[in-house]
């Protein structure tokens, strides 16, 4: 007697979602099935991985993940953004704008917009451009950018509560795509997008940010809640969670002590390879609960993520 494959019939799609223009163009998205379940349905676009620039030279980051980069890179976003591009081939190159933060150096919106200008001149793969995380500051400075940057196509966050007027009205006048950024909350998402949507930001624009955790720093969590997303936007036909979702997994991983630790702690094992295993871990954990951007630091780990993808794709 011949086996049947049980499958599942899903009534609720994922909506496709380009981002920039022209050949490099990258769509998330399209998915009418579970992650990875092709057998079930529809996934017409691989995962992305986009990899991780800052505008100021990072102090705080792991001594392995500097070496693995180069540290002579670090303190020139658009030379660390090309070289990225040149070698590793990312889908997209998400910039962080940390010299802005009003905590740190405060730097004003003219200051970041000319460095966002010379990042897209350096590279020819889509731009993500994320804030310092300020609410009142994030509202100025990526107003700046999208009015600033119109012949390019970016995706900007985060957008939240508290600034999605001014960003989502920026959206819309300049032409970007917006990510809807929420902490770990399947009800604030939806809440979020429901807003977007309302002040009419366009369905085809929207990026759904739920907040990552790191290995052991509530993965969990995350994947609880992006997972029951998915279960919402596929089975219940949600339209307001049918969204593609990004996951800033280099950042979380590798601020942990364990990824930053050195030697000191050989119980952890080999420095230059904890934090890579910590963020691969992460990553594929999160592709199976449904994340279709994955940020990522390590260029090995932008490798073997890439190829455990490949495999399942």
């Amino acid at each position: 007697m011949g086996f049947s494959m049980p499958k599942e019939t899903y009534t609720g799609a994922i909506k496709e979602i380009t981002i920039g223009k022209g050949a490099k163009a990258v769509t998330v998205g399209g998915e009418t099935a579970y992650p990875f379940y092709t057998f079930e349905g529809k996934a017409p676009h691989k995962p992305a991985i986009a990899m991780n620039v800052v505008d100021v030279k990072p102090t705080d980051w792991a001594a392995t993940l500097v070496a693995a980069i180069g540290e002579e890179l670090m303190g020139d976003p658009a030379a660390w953004a090309k070289a990225y591009v040149e070698k590793y081939a990312p889908d997209l190159i998400y910039l962080e704008l940390v010299s802005t933060d009003p905590n740190g150096g405060n730097a004003p919106a003219e200051q970041a917009v000319a460095t966002v200008k010379k990042v897209l001149a350096a590279i020819d793969v889509p731009l993500i451009v994320w804030g310092p995380g300020n609410d009142k500051k994030d509202a100025v400075v990526l107003r700046a950018v999208m009015e600033g940057v119109q012949d390019r196509q970016l995706l900007v966050g985060p957008v939240v509560e508290g600034n999605y007027k001014q960003l989502g009205a920026g959206a819309i006048g300049f032409g970007h795509k917006v990510i809807a950024s929420t902490p770990i909350d399947i009800n604030l998402a939806k809440q979020l997008n429901i807003l977007l949507g309302n002040l009419g930001v366009p369905a085809d624009s929207i990026v759904v940010d739920p907040t990552t955790g790191g290995l052991g720093y509530g993965l969990e969590y995350s994947y609880s809640v992006i997972e029951r997303a998915r279960m919402a936007a596929l089975v219940q036909q949600d339209d307001k969670l049918q969204y593609p979702l990004l996951c800033n997994i280099g950042r979380e991983v590798w601020k942990t002590k364990e990824a930053k630790a050195g030697a000191e702690m050989p119980l952890l094992g080999d420095p230059a390879k904890r934090g890579v295993a910590m963020e691969c871990l992460t990553a594929s954990t999160l592709l199976l609960a449904g994340g279709d951007i994955l940020v990522l630091r390590h260029p090995e780990s932008v490798k073997l993520v890439r190829q455990y993808i490949d495999t399942l794709a």
